[in-house]
């Protein structure tokens, strides 16, 4: 019997998520339908109801909704609780687990696809989000020098930086502190995790972030050279990723969550990457 899936967002149309789990059924001989689903604003919980009453076995989640899956799972992964947000959900009766795998996804893309190890690098993240949120504690777990936050607003930045300092099992130092805090500081990886680039406009970094041999990281995909890009490449940055790989990691992790295989991605992100240029 096939297994059915779903990617559930308002709006929905744009997603990749079923061409990518799709792709994945194929290379690992899973019987399984996934498809789109448009739920109205305030109808999260009754669209998942609908979709389990009719023998779904799970969901990827995304925006708005990323909260209510928050309240509408009963057993939370710790990533899924650091991160305040679900991006999938697994179905087992009356049970809903839910995970977030975003931060997974971003670090086995940087340290398997990227070559690039965190191990004792110094590590800046553009904004204090749900996507840093997200993405801490995977960061954290591979045991960078330092990790440095920077957001618009102070205060939400340390807040930021002392929920990881309470949630991480490494002692890896974690701040907060505003752009204008940067200062001549350099570092070796600069994650931009702001919607800056959503609507083509720069975080107030300057050039001096970038460390000689950075990796500059724009969480956002197929935008091709986005400011922020172009900042480190102005900077002398030759290591310049997207967040195209980080979408088809978190994607494999998912499809292994519920399939007990974990496909192989490089098909999946050479089929979606856009040219950095």
């Amino acid at each position: 019997m096939t297994d059915r899936y779903a990617v559930i967002g308002n709006p929905i149309e744009q997603s990749k998520s079923p061409l990518i789990h799709t792709a994945f059924a194929q290379v690992t001989g899973q019987d399984i339908e996934y498809t789109k689903l448009l739920a109205p604003l305030g109808g999260f919980a009754q669209a998942v109801d609908a979709f389990r009453a009719a023998g779904g076995r799970g969901m990827n989640v995304t925006a708005p909704f990323k909260l209510d899956a928050c309240a509408y799972a009963t057993d939370l992964a710790p990533s899924a609780q650091m991160a305040g947000a679900v991006n999938a959900m697994k179905f087992d009766g009356d049970k809903v687990y839910a995970e977030n795998f975003d931060g997974v996804g971003l670090v086995r893309d940087v340290v398997t696809n990227l070559g690039c190890s965190l191990r004792g690098r110094r590590v800046l993240i553009l904004g204090a989000g749900g996507a840093t949120r997200g993405a801490l504690l995977p960061i954290l777990a591979q045991a960078p020098a330092e990790v440095l936050i920077v957001n618009r607003t102070l205060a939400k930045a340390q807040a930021l930086a002392e929920l990881a300092r309470q949630h991480q099992t490494d002692a890896v130092p974690v701040r907060g502190a505003g752009y204008a805090d940067l200062g001549t500081q350099s570092f070796d990886l600069v994650f931009n995790a702001t919607s800056a680039s959503l609507s083509a406009e720069l975080p107030p970094v300057p050039v001096s972030v970038f460390a000689q041999g950075a990796l500059a990281y724009e969480l956002a995909y197929g935008k091709g050279l986005t400011p922020f890009l172009k900042l480190a490449q102005q900077a002398g940055v030759t290591h310049l990723a997207d967040g195209v790989g980080m979408l088809a990691e978190q994607a494999a992790e998912a499809f292994a969550w519920w399939r007990g295989v974990r496909p192989d991605t490089q098909g999946v992100i050479q089929q979606l990457t856009v040219p950095l240029v």
